[in-house]
């Protein structure tokens, strides 16, 4: 059976690219820190904007989806779920409310974690929500032929019990015990944690909610206001290669953590300068909203389409943006590319240097 120590292996990954990370994280979190206590009532236009964005991600990248409507409806709790899928998103929305709320209070226990797995299977009536699973589970991959093969085999089920309880007090000690970054910690659990695939289903969002806990616990709290599963969702590619590069020799104790830790850490810096870029568009009192709608366009490099505009800028309306947007169309200043669901806006930089 494989040991769960952390002690001597967090000092491993202190390579350039991580330390490098790890500053301009802690350096976020004071700003950050300064912009909630300055914006609070504003910010929670951004906080209703992530967790439609987390429950939508998360549960998309294991082919879970509903349409934008029912999204929305479900995750604010105007509706009932009607399907299986609407079942298991209103199952994450819940998990993801109760970590928002109550994250403090919430320790790294399996008792927690199988807790928090109950509550994102509730209202699809499964028997496995709260149970680990009850057989051997692979990781299986599907090639662009269809073929199918084992990527990992995860701990067998007679051991996941003894190892949960492992990696649970190997968090707890590392922590309590040394100098060591929360920061490194928690990827490097949250990598034992899939590898250990509890659950016959829902590990990998359950992974994506524990990462959400640890770090709001550790007092990295932006998931909040930028969806971290949404970066996850965009770079799935890369995110499943990192995954794969740390897991190889997991079970001789082999592994290299460094790729999966170096991306995790990199999704944080860009949730940070995401949330810094929203705030200051919409701290920025002294210009009109047309003026804002404008910067945000001129300060984008290429395309930016309306949703985006508005993710960053929730206290503008829809009508006001895009009524802005026709307005600067019209003067030149902006370019529109595309049409319909593909439309896009882009700053006219040979227009500016006409002036």
């Amino acid at each position: 059976m494989r040991s769960y120590n952390y002690k001597n292996k967090w000092q491993k990954l202190l390579t350039p690219e991580i330390v490098c990370l790890l500053t301009q994280i802690h350096e976020y979190k004071g700003e950050q820190n300064l912009f909630i206590e300055a914006k609070a009532d504003t910010l929670t236009q951004l906080v209703e904007i992530a967790k439609i964005q987390s429950t939508e991600a998360s549960n998309k990248i294991e082919g879970i989806y509903t349409s934008n409507d029912r999204l929305k409806s479900l995750v604010f709790n105007k509706t009932l779920p009607r399907t299986r899928n609407e079942q298991e998103i209103a199952g994450y929305r819940d998990v993801l409310s109760t970590i928002h709320e109550s994250h403090d209070f919430i320790p790294v226990k399996p008792s927690i974690i199988l807790q928090l797995h109950r509550d994102l299977y509730k209202f699809s009536g499964k028997s496995i929500g709260g149970s680990y699973k009850g057989s051997d589970n692979v990781i299986a991959e599907e090639d662009s032929e269809g073929n199918k093969h084992i990527r990992f085999q995860p701990v067998p089920a007679w051991e996941t019990p003894v190892a949960m309880e492992a990696i649970c007090d190997a968090f707890d000690e590392i922590l309590a015990q040394s100098d060591a970054d929360p920061l490194l910690i928690i990827p490097m659990f949250i990598l034992d944690f899939l590898c250990i695939h509890p659950f016959n289903d829902g590990n990998g969002r359950m992974s994506r909610l524990l990462t959400l806990l640890l770090l709001y616990r550790a007092g990295y709290i932006v998931g909040k206001y930028i969806s971290i599963e949404k970066l996850i969702e965009e770079t799935k590619e890369t995110y499943y290669e990192a995954l794969a590069n740390s897991s190889a020799n997991w079970h001789e104790e082999k592994n290299d953590y460094i790729p999966f830790v170096q991306y995790m850490l990199g999704v944080v810096v860009a949730a940070y300068r995401d949330f810094l870029s929203r705030v200051k568009h919409i701290a920025t009192s002294n210009m009109s909203k047309p003026e804002r709608i404008r910067a945000i366009i001129q300060d984008t490099l290429g395309k930016i389409t309306k949703t985006e505009i508005m993710e960053k800028c929730p206290d503008i309306s829809q009508v006001t943006i895009q009524r802005t947007l026709n307005e600067l169309v019209t003067s030149g200043e902006v370019l529109k590319i595309g049409g319909g669901r593909y439309t896009a806006y882009m700053w006219n930089y040979d227009k500016e240097n006409e002036k």
